[in-house]
């Protein structure tokens, strides 16, 4: 049984950052987009300072941001990779269900990766990660290299803890037709 404290605070500098950004989107009304919360059940409680020491997962989530940008529905997962290898383990079955099912009710799904080790963001559109899971199936690692990516998708940073994620998705939304 995965708990709390056995993932740590993996991921949560990408996660501030985004968290950022939405509030900067928000507040410019470009965007309304939310963190799901990942439903826990608490097992120990430090009742001096009544914060969760301890919990474990109620139930696998979903993604970890939903919402509207635009009058487009969107939903996205954040992960981090420290190495030029993205293992596609990092996306959980249920989350790529979930993504394939948001997209076929006219939404769009995506991820923001951050290469650690580069610094950089990518915005990679459903489309391009069903490639990869797919050819998992003709014998290809499960990885994709950061080699593989396209430039245009790479996301700019601007103003400290932004990452727009916009322009990912308006070219997206483009090359969609």
């Amino acid at each position: 049984m995965a708990t709390w404290n056995s993932r740590g605070l993996r991921g949560s500098t990408l996660e501030e950052f985004i968290n950022s950004t939405n509030e900067f989107y928000r507040k410019k009304k470009l965007a309304l987009v939310q963190k799901i919360p990942t439903p826990i059940t608490p097992v120990e409680i430090d009742h001096d300072t009544r914060r969760i020491t301890k919990a474990y997962f109620e139930k696998d989530s979903t993604v970890d941001y939903i919402g509207v940008v635009q009058e487009v529905p969107v939903c996205f997962d954040a992960k981090e990779c420290k190495t030029d290898t993205f293992p596609l383990q990092n996306i959980h079955e249920h989350q790529y269900e979930f993504m394939k099912e948001f997209e076929e009710q006219g939404g769009v799904s995506f991820l923001i990766i951050h290469f650690t080790v580069r610094n950089d963001f990518y915005y990679m559109p459903f489309r391009e990660l069903s490639v990869y899971v797919e050819r998992v199936n003709d014998g290809h690692a499960k990885n994709f290299k950061y080699s593989e990516l396209n430039d245009d998708y790479f996301l700019k940073r601007k103003g400290g803890a932004i990452v727009h994620y916009l322009k990912g998705l308006e070219r997206d939304l483009n090359e969609r037709g």
